[in-house]
């Protein structure tokens, strides 16, 4: 990558709640583009921590914007400046009245990735902000189509993961079928294959709601991969409890994962 590469880190404040995105862009003589998206769920107690380590660690040596989708202005934190930092804010739509977090994050996501997202970027990445870089996060986890390997179902047999079992849903996967169990901490790919994750997790979902069905984002998730083989999967040493001991299976840890509080 040269001097021109452009990175961007974009986040979203929702009400109590915040979604964080992060864009990469590098420009080369095929005008290749990569980008980073994040998406949290969570009150802003996290937003610090986790932006100076990503700072630190993702992808160091390239421009940072953090380009912030809200439902309002948010307070963005006091970040050591750096001539590789700029920030944006872009105000959410209707979907900030919303009552499901990852319902209206994945929305505001979809439309900007239609409208002007996809003209910008090659690759993105989901993250909530409970996340915390312990280690540099570079290239060699870029990838068409990128999920994360659960750190705790990784450890289980595969007949007793949370999938969807309600044969109804359109999140459901039959017992004795499926390989890993996917994480929604980290998500990532190409602008297309992102957005095709959104729309049929949106579709998903309100087919599920408009026959009385419940279910979660992670399912959606991993109905998607099941259908959708991930072309990266990123080891549990991407996402790992620091209140476990490490298994002999991950060497050291490259991000911390810490549980949501939640409201």
């Amino acid at each position: 990558m040269n001097s021109k590469n452009k990175m961007l880190l974009l986040i979203s404040f929702l009400l109590s709640l915040m979604m964080v995105k992060h864009y990469f862009r590098t420009r080369r003589a095929n005008e290749l583009k990569l980008s980073d998206w994040f998406l949290p769920r969570l009150s802003g107690n996290y937003l610090e921590p986790f932006l100076q380590s990503a700072s630190r660690f993702f992808m160091p040596g390239h421009r940072v914007i953090f380009y912030v989708i809200s439902d309002t202005y948010p307070h963005v934190p006091r970040l050591e400046r750096s001539p590789l930092h700029s920030f944006q804010v872009l105000l959410m739509g209707e979907e900030r009245w919303w009552r499901d977090p990852d319902l209206m994050c994945m929305k505001s996501l979809g439309d900007h990735l239609a409208v002007h997202i996809h003209k910008e970027v090659d690759f993105l990445f989901s993250m909530t902000p409970n996340l915390f870089f312990e280690a540099e996060f570079g290239v060699e986890t870029l990838g068409s189509s990128v999920a994360l390997i659960h750190a705790w179902w990784y450890f289980r047999d595969t007949k007793n993961v949370p999938y969807e079992r309600k044969s109804q849903s359109t999140a459901y996967i039959p017992f004795g079928q499926g390989d890993f169990f996917y994480g929604s901490s980290i998500v990532g790919g190409t602008p297309y294959n992102v957005l095709d994750l959104v729309d049929e997790y949106l579709k998903g979902f309100f087919q599920d709601t408009g026959n009385g069905i419940n279910s979660t984002y992670e399912k959606y998730l991993n109905k998607y991969f099941f259908r959708n083989k991930p072309a990266k999967l990123l080891s549990p040493e991407y996402s790992w409890d620091p209140r476990f001991k490490l298994p002999t299976q991950v060497r050291f840890v490259k991000i911390s994962y810490y549980p949501r509080v939640e409201f």
